[in-house]
């Protein structure tokens, strides 16, 4: 997901950069905490930001935790900070943005519909 090798992993580890845990086995094995921390240093350090205005105000930078793909759909979900977003779009699309598991994304929400529910136990008006 942050697209360096297990050298890099270990280093970082050793360096503290990274936090790891440690499985039964022995592995390390990194939180979804600092995958995101660390997306989010480099994309403030990083000047190359081709988007210069958006009118949605709704935008959540995360990364692509799930893409599955048929012929004509897919879903496409993405971890941005404690918030899951799932879009539905063509398999063209996915195509088109070349979207994989680890990649870094913007979920743009605008929405047209509001759904209100009511909960149980209102009591009803005469």
């Amino acid at each position: 997901m942050l697209g360096v090798t297990v050298d890099t992993v270990r280093r970082w580890a050793d360096e503290e950069r990274l936090i790891v845990v440690r499985s039964d086995g022995g592995q390390r094995l990194v939180p979804i905490g600092e995958v995101t921390r660390l997306i989010g240093e480099r994309r403030q350090a990083t000047t190359d930001r081709p988007i210069v205005a958006q009118s949605a105000r709704n935008r959540f930078a995360g990364i692509v935790t799930r893409v599955e793909k048929d012929r004509v759909a897919a879903v496409v979900e993405i971890l941005a900070g404690p918030h899951r977003l799932v879009s539905l779009m063509t398999a063209e699309a996915v195509d088109e943005l070349d979207l994989k598991v680890g990649d870094e994304a913007v979920a743009v929400v605008k929405s047209t519909n509001v759904i209100v529910e009511i909960p149980s136990g209102r009591e009803t008006r005469t």
